[in-house]
């Protein structure tokens, strides 16, 4: 298999070289295609997930087709946990399925969180349900293609650095290194897929309807959901939200262009604080000093213990990027270009990678992210094209373009070709009203789809946090925000305003400038732990 894989990666690379056209080109299954009435009724055996902090939370196993146009066929498993309604059954609101988005990140951690930040008599009203999306954490099987594929230190994002070729091939390789194992699978992990599990667990719950809330790819999760079954939906709550038509091609270069704007808001923040991170007292000298110590990375990478390998310039911009889903990093983040430049000290800037970027485990996102974006819609295969036109994006934007791209350049050579069509049309017939939350000023999923979701779903409420940057807006403490999804899942009130804009919300204040010096108890905390999904510091639904 090996030699076989070696020369598909080869073919590949190629193929991307020169222009032409390279894999398999097997099309995903039709989204519209109907359910199958005669799809086998799955069943959900509960047992404790052994949860010390939430004993009560419950977990199980669900058969699920692979292909769900062969019902009969081979089955998968998904990984689905609950935590019970405990208000009297006359109170009860069924079940509320939870997604944090991705595409593949678990949302096993989300119902013991978001139930927990809402008041009690709501809360013990629902089932909460998280679940595994196919193919990733704990449902199986476990998808994964190559395992040290973000291993330190990688190539430099730049192309200017004359790095390409080697990014081509590594992300052949990882596209050749799916197909080989994963044929049978990969054609079955998009949007829709996920979507057709999501009902599989409706009626495994035995519920008529079913209450949803989605972040980030969540929200296309969401509203796939709908749009394939829209009598089964009671409430839904989409927070951060991914344009309904936009491809992810060109959704790619809206976050190029909105974390371009973000890093300046860090360098502007920075600046202010001179005091404090001697950095520069405006903007342009803070991106200066950012991209002196990628340069010196360049020549000189930086042990990155506790996790191995180096970090060079890839590594530093990973640790970056995130502050534009979370500004709480943005302290951090200025310590480590402060401590580096004016102290000769790499110790912030390691503890930074280790709790932002480095790479742990394997836990299926990757190829998860990777299945349902390549194939959900057809994506330019020529790398001359790809060359060109991020060429004039990195013009404007030149934080995160050259590192996007690459994140997604498996999306060249996946051998299962996007849909023509692009992704599933979605109009909001015969669903419910939803309620709609956008920051403005989000990097991942720009404002524009949250008005253009706005525009696909007749009678849905946008609420707009006007100022706002956090990916993910709901539960960080803004009571304007979580007081409105409250009152939706209590009794289904929406907010009165008419309009494209139905209620505005005021940003969180920026973080409190603050030096975080690097002292061996924060060291030993911050550097080999990983972020739980409840730190203020973390993020989710990373859709990049």
């Amino acid at each position: 298999m090996r030699k076989v894989l070696a020369l598909l990666s080869a073919a590949t690379a190629v193929a991307a070289l020169t222009g032409t056209s390279a894999g398999a080109t097997p099309v995903a299954a039709t989204p519209e295609a109907a359910t199958p009435k005669n799809i086998g009724q799955g069943k959900l055996v509960w047992s404790s997930c052994n949860d010390a902090n939430t004993p009560a939370l419950q977990c199980a196993l669900l058969d699920v087709p692979v292909d769900y146009a062969k019902p009969h066929g081979r089955t998968i498993k998904i990984k689905v946990n609950r935590l019970p309604a405990t208000a009297p059954k006359d109170k009860q609101q069924g079940p509320i399925l939870l997604n944090p988005g991705g595409p593949g990140d678990s949302g096993l951690w989300m119902p013991a969180y978001i139930s927990g930040q809402i008041p009690k008599d709501v809360a013990s009203t629902y089932d909460w349900i998280g679940f595994d999306p196919r193919g990733t954490n704990g449902s199986e099987p476990h998808v994964v293609c190559d395992a040290h594929y973000f291993d330190g230190e990688r190539p430099d994002y730049q192309v200017s650095q004359g790095t390409s070729k080697a990014w081509l091939a590594k992300a052949a390789g990882y596209a050749a290194n799916c197909a080989a194992d994963w044929s049978w699978l990969l054609p079955h992990m998009t949007t829709v897929d996920n979507a057709r599990d999501m009902d599989s667990i409706r009626r495994a719950l035995g519920a008529p309807k079913i209450n949803f809330y989605g972040g980030s790819w969540g929200t296309s999760l969401g509203s796939t959901y709908g749009q394939l079954f829209p009598s089964h939906v009671r409430r839904m709550v989409l927070d951060s939200i991914v344009g309904p038509t936009i491809s992810w091609y060109d959704h790619n270069i809206l976050q190029d262009k909105e974390h371009q704007r973000r890093f300046d808001a860090f360098a502007a923040w920075t600046a202010k604080a001179d005091s404090v991170y001697h950095l520069g007292t405006d903007a342009a000298t803070v991106e200066k000093a950012y991209y002196q110590v990628e340069a010196g990375l360049r020549a000189n990478p930086v042990d990155a213990a506790p996790a191995t390998g180096k970090i060079g310039p890839a590594e530093f911009e990973d640790t970056f990027y995130g502050g534009g889903y979370n500004f709480l990093r943005w302290p951090r983040m200025a310590t480590a270009l402060s401590a580096y430049l004016t102290r000769h000290d790499t110790r912030p800037l390691a503890i930074a990678y280790n709790r932002y970027a480095a790479p742990g485990a394997d836990d299926g996102t990757f190829p998860a992210y990777n299945a349902a974006q390549c194939t959900e819609n057809a994506w330019p295969r020529d790398w001359e094209f790809w060359k060109k036109d991020q060429a004039k994006v990195n013009a404007v934007a030149p934080f995160y373009t050259y590192n996007n791209m690459w994140y997604n350049a498996a999306c060249m050579f996946w051998p299962y070709q996007g849909n023509p069509a692009g992704r599933m049309k979605i109009t909001g017939k015969g669903l419910p009203p939803v309620l709609l939350f956008q920051a403005t000023e989000d990097a991942a999923t720009p404002y524009e789809g949250g008005l253009a979701m706005h525009d696909a779903l007749p009678g849905s409420k946008l609420v707009v946090q006007n100022g706002g940057s956090f990916h993910e807006i709901l539960f960080h403490g803004n009571a304007c925000l979580d007081d409105t999804f409250t009152a939706y899942l209590r009794d289904g009130s929406l907010p009165k305003g008419g309009g494209r804009i139905a209620k505005t919300c005021a940003p969180e204040p920026d973080p409190t400038p603050e030096y975080v010096s690097p002292t061996p108890a924060l060291t030993a905390r911050t550097a080999t732990t990983p972020l739980a999904p409840t730190d203020p510091e973390a993020v989710h639904g990373v859709l990049r």
